[in-house]
């Protein structure tokens, strides 16, 4: 895999870390899945700190999915780079048609645990180029979620992949986590993807920014680290945890960012 591909195991080691302590998630998918890899992680990218926020920042996304579906029950679910992630697992599909979307190397890895059903479908692609999503019948509604995807994407690549699914699909809507561009400069000096190989990072520091057009707009931010999240980690590690990746101070460096078309 190419070092972007590289960087799935980061948070797939996180989800695996955190469900055999038995706190935020419970994903026995994620924890067979790293068993078998073996990747060698190194550094920052094998921390407990960030093992803990890569459990919190997918319970965020899981929740908030929940949610989403039972208020847009026809909608199709788009988990754009889902890497190897188990969200479908942990979730269901709860009969709505989903698909899991990543490059076409890492779905191939991805079979190897998965398998398609009637609900559930993956599809091999970049997402760059819009003619992946002639795999799913437009018109319906949509839900998308894309957890560490947008910060490989320039700006105009983003851009197009709103206004995609915004052209696509009736109702829309859209959660996904951006760097700033604070964040994305200082990345290329410290940063738990490089150690995968991964470098070349971009930021959003105002998410109305990305209504262009016929795109998608802003509906509101959320957080990434709530505190009912925080109150589940080990009682000596919450204030720690909390210093370092939530409140002001983080959302110099991270957001989580809701859009949508009515």
């Amino acid at each position: 895999m190419d070092s972007v591909n590289r960087t799935l195991y980061i948070p797939l080691y996180g989800k695996a870390a955190v469900s055999r302590k038995g706190i935020l998630l419970h994903d026995p998918k994620a924890e067979e899945i790293w068993a078998e890899t073996g990747f060698l992680l190194k550094g920052k990218a094998k921390s407990k700190w960030l093992t803990y926020y890569m459990g919190m920042r997918a319970a965020v996304f899981d929740q908030w999915l929940a949610a989403q579906m039972e208020e847009l029950p026809g909608a199709a679910v788009i988990h754009i780079g889902c890497g190897l992630d188990s969200r479908v697992c942990r979730i269901g599909t709860g009969g709505h048609a989903w698909y899991d979307v990543d490059f076409p190397e890492v779905i191939g890895e991805r079979r190897k645990y998965y398998k398609e059903s009637t609900e559930y479908h993956m599809l091999g692609a970049d997402v760059r180029d819009m003619a992946w999503l002639d795999a799913i019948p437009g018109g319906t509604d949509a839900i998308a979620v894309m957890e560490g995807v947008s910060m490989y994407l320039r700006r105009e690549e983003l851009l197009g992949l709103l206004v995609s699914l915004a052209e696509r699909f009736g109702r829309v809507a859209l959660l996904m986590d951006c760097y700033t561009v604070f964040a994305a400069k200082a990345s290329k000096y410290k940063n738990p993807v490089n150690e995968v190989g991964g470098t070349k990072l971009y930021g959003v520091d105002d998410p109305q920014e990305l209504e262009q057009g016929n795109g998608l707009l802003f509906r509101r931010e959320h957080e990434l680290t709530p505190e009912e999240l925080i109150g589940r980690l080990p009682g000596g590690d919450r204030t720690f945890f909390a210093l370092l990746f939530a409140g002001s101070a983080a959302k110099k460096s991270y957001r989580l960012f809701e859009f949508g078309k009515a």
